[in-house]
């Protein structure tokens, strides 16, 4: 049996939200190890003067503790 964990990453990119979810995991697996899965809960985007400036994304990463 494994022990699960799971924290809550918020991330965001200029182009794409597929992009702001790889920035999540990037970020996470600096400091977590034997990441499982993600779980995309939320998408956002910024908007100024009528144009998406940035997408944002609020990720659930689950790890495996060891």
């Amino acid at each position: 049996m494994a022990v699960m964990k799971v924290i809550e990453i918020m991330a965001s990119s200029p182009k794409n939200w597929e992009e702001a979810t790889k920035n999540a995991i990037a970020h996470a697996s600096k400091s977590v190890k034997h990441i499982k899965s993600a779980f995309v809960q939320s998408q956002s985007v910024v908007v100024n003067n009528n144009n998406v400036e940035e997408f944002r994304v609020n990720v659930k990463i689950t790890f495996e503790v060891k």
